[in-house]
């Protein structure tokens, strides 16, 4: 299989190109391709790939701009970082993608949908009106400072650099600060994360999301899992399953 990778950010290009191989070992990848430009001439003078993996910012614009100026006749798969639920409307209208971080499980789900439709894949060509929605559901949000909390009788700011992780306890959603202070919020796990981005948080499972700075030890366990020590105590053990284990060992180094 010829795979063309475009995407401007060469960390998380390598990152994808790993994945891809470790999936569909002896495919041949070509690219990272980290211009608009470039991915047009390329794609002018090259066979069509059979898969293309595009992200939709690229360097000197977005992606959607290589549709305009010439046909592409592979089937595409848009690599993202913007908010999941920005993106429902573009999946309604038939474009796939896949979230960044990645991870070993979207590229497997990513190629078997690819066997299971085909060349409708990807967008040949994609509304500007949706273009517009997208983006601007993507426009950054102020930036969330602390939680509100309420305990004995009152209320209190918890700054978010005083928190160590959040997590799930008798199905409330709740923080714990690096004194080990610990206090119920009134929002899902989910509604946490998406306020918090993924740039100082990890959302492990459904039920912990936990801070870059808690993070003390990361260990190998059994069945491709890792063990993550935390410098706050926590109630069980934390575990990474395999299928986030690239995605959280990248978020470690960008940090």
């Amino acid at each position: 299989m010829n795979i063309l990778v475009i995407e401007d950010e060469l960390k998380t290009a390598r990152a994808l190109i790993k994945l891809i191989e470790t999936v569909r070992p002896g495919s041949r990848i070509d690219g990272p391709l980290q211009r608009v430009s470039s991915a047009v001439d390329f794609l002018s003078s090259h066979p069509s790939p059979d898969l293309i993996f595009m992200d939709i910012q690229l360097a000197d614009g977005l992606s959607f701009e290589i549709f305009e100026k010439i046909k592409v006749e592979a089937p595409v798969i848009f690599c993202t970082a913007f908010d999941e639920y920005a993106l429902k409307a573009f999946k309604a209208n038939g474009v796939d993608y896949i979230l960044k971080p990645f991870s070993e499980e979207t590229i497997k789900a990513a190629f078997a949908k690819l066997e299971k439709i085909g060349s409708a894949l990807g967008a040949h060509s994609v509304p500007t009106s949706l273009i517009t929605q997208l983006l601007q559901a993507n426009q950054p949000k102020a930036e969330k400072q602390s939680f509100l909390v309420f305990k004995s009788g009152s209320y209190k700011t918890v700054p978010i650099p005083d928190i160590a992780y959040f997590f799930i306890r008798n199905e409330q959603t709740t923080l714990i600060t690096f004194e080990g202070e610990m206090f119920g919020i009134d929002q899902s796990l989910e509604e946490t994360a998406n306020q918090l981005g993924d740039k100082s948080f990890f959302k492990l499972n459904r039920q912990y999301l936990i801070a870059f700075k808690a993070v003390k030890e990361v260990e190998h366990y059994f069945a491709r899992k890792l063990f993550i020590k935390l410098t706050v105590q926590t109630e069980e053990k934390l575990l990474v399953g395999k299928d986030k284990t690239t995605a959280f060992l990248q978020w470690l180094e960008e940090r």
